[in-house]
């Protein structure tokens, strides 16, 4: 199937540990990769019911986040909006999987609902409040990164790495961390 719009959301809460992983990993991206026209790439946070625009708006929606799947941390799943839907009782243990659940549900009953990929990697703490990543889930980033990546591809999107030296997961992170008013001032950052 050809896609002419494509949305790759990141979610979770940056303020406990590693539920922020999706945010982290689609600025990773936004920071290391050329732009693609189909492409769009949205750090949707704690966002919940208002991405539900781009599953009716978009004709492909990679969202990735962290997941409850069994597993060692580092665990990376991949399922389409019927997979997640067929194994709803495992996929509504976090907040973001209850409301990513809940978005497929009630798109499902509108014509108009791009195919969705649900990307999870299992998490060392989501609990603590903390703006970081735990060594134990940050060591698999990059797992995750070619997992996201590869989806992308399977969907005719290759991205080319920038030129600019990398900008590191633990940079991104700690610009998270300790936000500036610099940061804030072109909101075309937050969402490309």
């Amino acid at each position: 199937m050809a896609y002419e719009k494509i949305a790759l959301i990141g979610i979770g809460n940056i303020m406990f540990n590693d539920e922020g992983l999706g945010a982290y990993l689609v600025k990773y991206i936004e920071e290391n990769y050329e732009e693609h026209p189909k492409l769009t790439i949205v750090e949707g946070g704690t966002l919940g019911f208002t991405l539900m625009t781009y599953y009716q708006e978009y004709d492909k929606i990679i969202v990735v986040g962290t997941g409850s799947k069994e597993g060692p941390v580092g665990t990376i799943g991949s399922e389409n909006a019927e997979e997640v839907m067929a194994n709803e009782s495992a996929t509504r243990k976090t907040a973001n999987e209850v409301e990513i659940t809940m978005m497929i549900e009630i798109c499902s009953f509108h014509e108009e609902m791009g195919e969705v990929q649900l990307i999870t990697m299992v998490p060392h703490d989501i609990i603590d409040v903390k703006n970081a990543m735990t060594i134990e889930a940050l060591v698999h980033m990059p797992s995750l990164v070619d997992e996201t990546l590869k989806e992308l591809q399977n969907s005719d999107i290759t991205l080319a790495r920038k030129k600019s030296p990398e900008v590191s997961f633990e940079s991104i992170i700690q610009a998270y961390a300790n936000p500036k008013i610099s940061d804030f001032t072109d909101m075309s950052k937050c969402v490309s």
